[in-house]
């Protein structure tokens, strides 16, 4: 009987989602699955990329981990492809390979000032307070009023999380280091900025409603920015997420303000024209031309140019993918070329044997939903076809062990991630909390490998 080995880099939701659509669907061969994940813990954005104050994820995590402790997949952490294993030795030890290498880099954007100290990129920012082990421990707090530009979840996220206070994250898997570091912040104002008007904002409900259950921040939203057009008129009216977008601005408008000791500020109809910086090289403002609606859903220039007073600046706009080591790569959308899941090389022709799933297949958008449909299409033709995979020499299961090991790499499995998981829940306990996330990757392996 035939049987197929299948390789997948990248153990978050796309790849995990991945490896437990293969094993679920109809097919007359056999299958084994072996998930390379290049950090010791797995769950990708889940565990890196989501604030530590949203505890709807924990049902994505419990989801994932069924699939991984069911023991029919095989998961090697700590392996980072490219580095510790080729392509090369991909195809000596399997049929087919599925990337699920997901989008974790900002979107750059181009104005005057960008560069300047001050200026950071959202996507650091999550991956600081979420306990990335490849990041630094520290981050520069120190600006009273800060923009977020960016009008999607990503950007509430980063713009609550320096709106919060500090003490009101304890009772989340926050890191200490980070805890600490957003104790000391002297923030009161936070501006978020959007191009287009508050009825395009691609905000979901859930993430704008907890805005406004911060404690001792007061949500500030303004009048001019609610003269809606007929087109936004219409979306509201037609579109229920839009609908309730709009009702929660509207009843902050109402809201008494004044009293809170922090601001959170949402500005809409502004388009970034430049980051504002002193002599030092700090940033010092932020200026942007209003905007206006121009009656289909987009906006035009008024040419009024407006600044606000910042010392800081989060650019959250999305979020940009990785070239693979011998893998195409599409530079301008940032994912892998592919046609529904195959990867193609620049004449259109499927790589044999190549496939990708998630955000590195179609950039960037949409939910888990999404992550699931995207992985049942790329494992129908992996399934499908079994006249390209390729002929690996070395099949057999004990094979890719010994070649890491030979190696010298330090891979984590699921037992391991059990066991680091037990870890942080017990790091937790004595302050009552569900967990504390380990950082520090050396403590993550040695707890992952019970050293």
């Amino acid at each position: 009987m035939t049987k197929l080995r299948l390789a997948i880099v990248g153990a978050g939701p796309a790849g995990i989602y991945a490896a437990d659509i293969a094993m679920k669907a109809e097919r007359d061969f056999d299958l084994s699955i072996d998930l390379f994940e290049h950090l010791p813990a797995p769950y990708g954005l889940v565990r890196y990329g989501v604030a530590p104050d949203h505890p709807r994820i924990k049902g994505i995590i419990t989801a994932l981990r069924e699939v991984l402790d069911r023991g029919d997949i095989r998961l090697f952490g700590n392996v980072e492809y490219g580095v510790d294993i080729t392509m090369d030795d991909l195809k000596k030890h399997y049929n087919a390979v599925i990337f699920a290498t997901g989008a974790t880099k900002d979107v750059p954007m181009n104005i005057p000032g960008i560069e300047l100290n001050g200026s950071y990129g959202a996507a650091d920012f999550v991956s600081w307070y979420d306990g990335h082990p490849d990041v630094p421990r520290t981050w520069p707090l120190t600006a009273q009023s800060v923009a977020v530009i960016g009008n999607g979840n990503v950007a509430l996220d980063a713009a609550r999380m320096l709106a919060k206070h500090a003490d009101d994250l304890l009772v989340t898997e926050i890191p200490d280091n980070v805890y600490q570091g957003l104790k000391a912040s002297p923030v009161t104002d936070v501006h978020v900025f959007g191009r287009r008007g508050p009825a395009q904002a691609k905000f979901s409900p859930l993430e704008l409603r907890e805005l406004g259950e911060l404690r001792d921040v007061d949500m500030i939203v303004y009048d001019e920015d609610f003269e809606i057009d007929p087109a936004s008129q219409a979306l509201i009216d037609s579109n229920k997420q839009v609908f309730v977008l709009n009702k929660v601005m509207n009843e902050w408008r109402t809201r008494e303000t004044g009293k809170a000791s922090r601001r959170l500020h949402l500005h809409f109809y502004a388009n970034p024209l430049e980051v504002l910086g002193d002599d030092a090289g700090n940033v010092t403002g932020f200026r942007y031309e209003r905007t206006a609606p121009d009656g289909t859903g987009g906006v035009v220039g008024t040419g009024e140019i407006r600044e606000v007073e910042v010392q800081a600046l989060y650019r959250a706009i999305g979020y940009y993918s990785s070239p693979l080591k011998d893998v195409p790569f599409d530079v301008v959308k940032g994912v892998i070329p592919n046609h529904e899941g195959q990867v193609i090389d620049e004449s259109g022709k499927h790589i044999p044997g190549v496939y990708a799933t998630g955000w590195i297949k179609r950039g960037p958008v949409g939910l888990i939903g999404h992550t699931k449909s995207d992985a049942m299409e790329t494992i129908a033709h992996v399934l499908e076809d079994q006249d390209s995979w390729w002929t690996p020499e070395e099949p057999e299961e004990g094979a890719i062990v010994d070649l890491m090991e030979s190696r010298g790499i330090e891979f984590t499995t699921a037992q391991g991630w059990t066991a680091l998981d037990e870890y942080e829940q017990k790091l937790g306990e004595p302050e009552g909390r569900a967990r504390i996330k380990v950082v520090d990757r050396e403590t993550m392996l040695k707890e992952s490998r019970a050293e």
